[in-house]
């Protein structure tokens, strides 16, 4: 489990399409949310960024913007950036290319309601996505993130001990680190952000949003 933490160097040379890190001279990590918004769980997030001063980016779910606008509102006016997840959090490897791209479209369309910003960030669950998949989006203008860091917060097998240190064995300048504003992950979230967030600022990192 903690080698997949960290993403295999041949993984990233395979897809150099995708965005894996952000390589930079500055100690600039750049921090995920995966699966929101979720009431009580992104309100919780968004606080503990702002006690550290820290940017995040949201890949949210169609469905949830659709269910919980204002939480989303939230995120856009606290200054994080917006990342597309699909509309219903489909797996690519088992939907149908153009079945994919009509649900991100309609998670565009939920995006776009409050004329935040046009959405060029896309993460795909689970991280599985077809080469068809892929390019018709990069046609579409979108940035494919992936990540450097997992920290498998979404997990219930593994301890909050053991989610931690998959998140600090791993950190270096650059790297996309995913946790998920969501139900399933919660009982470690709330243990590893805090920690994580102290961390980072103890060492003089800087938590940006991905733009």
């Amino acid at each position: 489990m903690s080698f997949w933490a960290k993403t295999n160097r041949f993984i990233k040379l395979l897809f150099p399409k995708y965005v894996w890190a952000i390589p930079n001279d500055a100690k600039k990590v750049f921090l995920t949310f995966d699966d929101g918004p979720t009431p009580a769980i992104t309100e919780w997030v968004l606080e503990q960024l702002r006690q550290y001063d820290s940017k995040a980016t949201f890949f949210c779910i169609g469905n949830n913007i659709e269910k919980h606008p204002e939480i989303f509102k939230k995120i856009i006016a606290e200054g994080h950036a917006i990342g597309n997840h699909t509309f219903n959090h489909l797996n690519g490897w088992k939907t149908s290319t153009e079945e994919y791209i009509e649900n991100t479209q309609r998670c565009q369309s939920e995006i776009l309601n409050p004329k935040s910003q046009i959405p060029n960030l896309f993460r795909p669950p689970y991280g599985k996505i077809k080469p068809s998949q892929s390019k018709r989006l990069r046609k579409l203008g979108y940035k494919i993130i992936m990540w450097d860091v997992l920290s498998y917060d979404f997990d219930k097998k593994i301890t909050r001990e053991k989610c931690l240190d998959n998140v600090l064995q791993h950190i270096e300048s650059g790297s996309i680190i995913v946790f998920h504003d969501s139900n399933k992950a919660w009982n470690n979230l709330e243990y590893v952000l805090p920690k994580t967030l102290t961390f980072l600022k103890e060492r003089g990192f800087i938590c940006d949003k991905i733009d």
